[in-house]
């Protein structure tokens, strides 16, 4: 099966080969023989009822001085695709969700990975809100007292930004820190939505895991061990990518949430969790293929692609 591919992403130049999903997926697909388009999200547009994107085509290989090459810009009509990649990274803001509007035009004729109305209504941080005793206690607010009386109940806290990315404006507020009244009023002057509370989980020092689910179901996993001193566990601020396998309490949430992803087509889904709690459900760009690749001798790039693959073949008969 041949493919023609039209991946959203961010600017070719600005990405990191050895640690990029969307890499990885790009290059996998070109083995198979898919003929390969990149546009940034500014590029698309919808005319007349038409969701055009000003393109250009793509190839890519594994060499970090010169691992992409792009042909010359033509407007592209999405729906001739068979598929469109949504791999831009966040801030899941307006421009986001404005994105996911344009090309709900055009899926499931042209196969949206993951699903844009899903991704839209699935916030990495509220989503997970739907499914019961598996979250860590959690508050979702803007009243300060609120927030106050949640730290006397829970006393070690974290606050972070609704729809922040990437540990973004991530604070641990412990219990004998005497900042939590400036770190509130930085929130409220921040941003117009409320603020995410929850208590904090010492496990994370040994490691928030993010499990890969595609179509679904488990398929890797890598735990992500902050550094010294730090918070936050995010790979690009210095946490350590460590080999491991699921706990039976991962797989038991794997179970919970997998059939909600798959019946939303949320193909390519990175979940984290710390300890026996599930934090966040990445719908929008997850990453961690690379990495788990890596460390546990797989392909998942391939399982991405066989799904996609499947889907489509599905839709056409």
């Amino acid at each position: 099966m041949s493919l023609a591919v039209a991946i959203q992403m961010d600017a070719m130049n600005d990405i990191d080969i050895s640690g990029d999903s969307t890499f990885a997926l790009a290059l996998e697909g070109q083995t198979r023989g898919h003929l390969l388009y990149h546009y940034q999200p500014s590029d698309l547009s919808l005319q007349q009822g038409r969701v055009i994107a000003r393109a250009r085509s793509l190839q890519v290989q594994p060499n970090t001085n010169d691992y992409f090459e792009l042909g010359a810009a033509q407007m592209l009509d999405l729906a001739e695709m068979d598929v469109v990649l949504m791999r831009q990274d966040p801030p899941f803001d307006m421009a986001y969700i404005t994105a996911t509007h344009l090309l709900e035009h055009i899926h499931p004729e042209t196969l949206v990975v993951n699903d844009p109305v899903h991704v839209r209504n699935a916030p990495e941080k509220l989503f997970v809100t739907h499914f019961k005793n598996i979250m860590p206690p959690t508050l979702i607010t803007r009243d300060i007292a609120l927030v106050h009386s949640f730290r006397m109940e829970f006393s070690d806290i974290v606050v972070k930004p609704l729809f922040g990315n990437g540990g973004a404006g991530v604070f641990h507020v412990s219990p004998e820190d005497e900042n939590l009244n400036a770190l509130l009023e930085m929130f409220v002057g921040l941003y117009r939505e409320p603020m995410i509370v929850q208590q904090y989980l010492p496990e994370v020092r040994q490691g928030d895991k993010r499990i890969i689910l595609i179509d679904g179901i488990a398929a890797g996993a890598v735990s992500r061990v902050p550094a010294e001193g730090e918070a936050r566990a995010n790979l690009h601020v210095g946490a350590q990518a460590v080999k491991t396998k699921l706990t039976p309490r991962e797989d038991e949430i794997c179970a919970i949430i997998g059939p909600a992803l798959r019946d939303r087509g949320l193909i390519f889904v990175g979940i984290d969790v710390i300890g026996d709690f599930l934090t966040e459900i990445n719908v929008t760009s997850p990453t961690g293929i690379i990495e788990i690749n890596r460390l546990d001798d797989v392909r998942l790039d391939g399982l991405v692609w066989d799904a996609i693959e499947a889907r489509v073949a599905e839709h056409r008969r």
